[in-house]
């Protein structure tokens, strides 16, 4: 159970740098505020995401077998609001 929390965090860390890419590309072109809040925003999100996946691959073990699913859960619908966010960006 521990794995799908780690490749869903795995997978927002991947939809982030795309996000972070485009986000930095547009921030660039137009020193619009927004851009560079979405750029700031997708930038503490990787952060966060980078740290979950070291959290969840070192410490595995002392995460409680009840919480896996949370954590699992967590990911999973993190990783769904990305796809949206994802979408209408484009």
């Amino acid at each position: 159970m521990m794995n799908f929390a780690v490749i869903f965090a795995v997978l927002n860390t991947i939809v982030l740098v795309v996000l972070l890419s485009i986000y930095a590309r547009i921030a660039l072109k137009s020193k619009a505020a927004h851009s560079i809040g979405l750029l700031v925003f997708a930038l503490f999100l990787l952060g966060q995401n980078l740290i979950t996946v070291f959290a969840y691959v070192t410490m595995s073990p002392l995460f409680g077998h009840d919480a896996l699913p949370f954590l699992s859960g967590i990911s999973a619908m993190e990783f769904v609001g990305l796809l949206v966010l994802a979408k209408i960006t484009f």
